[in-house]
């Protein structure tokens, strides 16, 4: 990749109008396999803290050999009155110049990656004969969580719920459920994740919206949580009941917070995580066994934002 003259710098409305064009979950397998080889470099993201408990931000790095380039994004958390402020750019660099390629806000791509990384996981870990997909949290991540799993497995039933399910206008039920027949909209949590076999957990809480597995049989359970302090999506004391699964072992278990809690207070420990993503693409990890719950751990990856980041500025390019 070579630096032109002047970068380009993309806001939203750009990268919404050259997003369609991304393969994103087949971008993000080869990334995961240049991990597994060792020509990719993944550091652990960083958390920086601003003063008087004005909130935080993440560093993702990357480094990406075989694309010859490397980055950072840059993710703040600023929490006001009306909601918590979460913004994300990305700066692509080149490997062989050290020059600035393309600047981008990586909001859209940070939801395409992260609902392309569970999508990647649920397809190496669920059951082939897995039928009843359920989605809890209705945002833009969990829609694209939707988009993402939609042609994974033939589902029979895709159930949708949210906390504020009962408050959402009907004009919002009627485009939920037009993306696609098989869904149904939910209002309760036992009743949608009843039975699941895959349970995608989308939302941006700070507290467990899972406490208890769901009931019926063994089940898939992906989380993504947010970047608010100590933001987890499932109550630590069940991680010893599940298989457990990451993106990446090297960065998550010191980044997730319910792994954290589980090894400070629930006698679990992270040698017992199965596999990543690296090592599923590689297939150098067993397995889940059909007979107990799984759990997918996803923190977000610097080199997914460099993988998607780069594959755009190709696109800028044409």
């Amino acid at each position: 990749m070579t630096p032109s003259s002047s970068i380009p710098i993309l806001h939203a409305d750009a990268v919404r109008a050259l997003l369609p064009r991304l393969d994103t979950q087949n971008i993000l397998r080869a990334m995961f396999r240049d991990l597994a080889q060792q020509t990719a470099v993944q550091p652990p993201q960083t958390l920086a803290l601003f003063p008087s408990n004005g909130g935080d931000f993440i560093s993702y790095l990357g480094v990406l050999a075989s694309q010859s380039v490397f980055g950072v994004k840059l993710s703040p958390y600023v929490p006001r009155p009306q909601g918590p402020l979460v913004t994300a750019w990305s700066l692509l660099m080149s490997m062989a110049t050290g020059q600035p390629l393309m600047l981008c806000e990586a909001g859209l791509l940070t939801v395409e990656r992260t609902a392309a990384t569970t999508a990647i996981a649920v397809d190496a870990l669920a059951p082939a004969n897995a039928r009843i997909l359920c989605v809890v949290g209705l945002g833009a991540l969990g829609q694209a969580h939707v988009r993402h799993a939609l042609a994974l497995r033939e589902w029979r039933e895709i159930r949708l719920h949210a906390p504020n399910l009962a408050q959402l206008p009907e004009a919002t039920r009627d485009s939920l459920r037009a993306m696609d027949p098989r869904i149904q909209l939910v209002e309760s949590l036992p009743a949608a994740t009843q039975d699941a076999d895959v349970l995608m957990l989308c939302t941006s809480s700070s507290s467990p919206v899972l406490s208890t597995l769901p009931g019926g049989k063994p089940c898939l359970v992906t989380s993504i949580s947010t970047n608010g302090p100590s933001a987890h999506e499932i109550a630590p004391s069940l991680l010893p009941q599940l298989q457990v699964y990451c993106d990446y072992r090297a960065t998550t278990p010191d980044s997730a917070s319910e792994m954290k809690i589980a090894c400070a207070e629930h006698g679990w420990n992270t040698g017992a995580i199965m596999g990543d993503l690296p090592e599923l693409m590689a297939g150098t990890c067993p397995l889940p066994q059909s007979s107990q719950s799984v759990f997918f751990r996803s923190i977000g990856l610097g080199l997914e934002d460099i993988a998607v980041a780069a594959a755009l500025y190709e696109l800028t390019l044409q």
